[in-house]
Parts: structure tokens; sequence; C-alpha cells
């Protein structure tokens, strides 16, 4: 059943995987997850030479999500760190998603 369920989630595109475990994450309150994926966003890196870290800064999932549409803009896409992400998508809705 997982092995189904892997493989109908990794033919979809990243966006589509984000935007199915942002919406499992605000469902859940899950600011943990939000915050873990944020960190891995291609400008988070850039955001805590500056502000200093994500994790003392986001206090709601909602503002999580904001700032990922910050960090994400319109059509930058994600870089390297597509990969880890995709994998991260895959993972938080094969464990908290509907089965």
């Amino acid at each position: 059943m997982t092995d189904a369920r892997f493989a109908a989630l990794d033919e979809l595109t990243t966006e589509e995987l984000r935007h199915r475990a942002f919406d499992l994450a605000r469902d859940r309150r899950d600011l943990a997850f939000l915050v873990d994926v944020l960190q891995h966003s291609p400008d988070a890196y850039a955001y805590e030479q500056v502000d200093g870290s994500l994790g003392s800064v986001v206090t709601s999932v909602d503002e999580a999500i904001g700032m990922w549409s910050e960090f994400s803009g319109e059509g930058r896409g994600y870089g390297e760190a597509e990969p880890l992400l995709r994998a991260a998508f895959i993972d938080y809705l094969l464990r908290h998603g509907k089965p």
C-alpha cells in the first residue's frame, strides 16, 4: 500500500506536492514541519544571515506559509534544494496524510 502511495505522490510535480503538504500542515497546525521546510528553501540561508534563526522569527503556521511565498517568489523554482524538498513533502504526506 505504501509503495503505491509513494509512486502516486512521486508522479506529482514538486509544486503540487508542496501544496498538498502545506495544506496538510495547515490542517495539523504543524509549525515545526513548515519551519524545517523553510530552512531548506533556496533563500533561507540569505535570510538567516540578515535576520537570524527562522525558528525564532516564525511563530504561526500562516506566517511560515507566507514566508515561503516571500522566499520562493513567482516562478523562482526550488533550485538545488528541489530533491530534498520533494523528499520532505512526500515523506510528510505518507506519514500524516490519509492512507
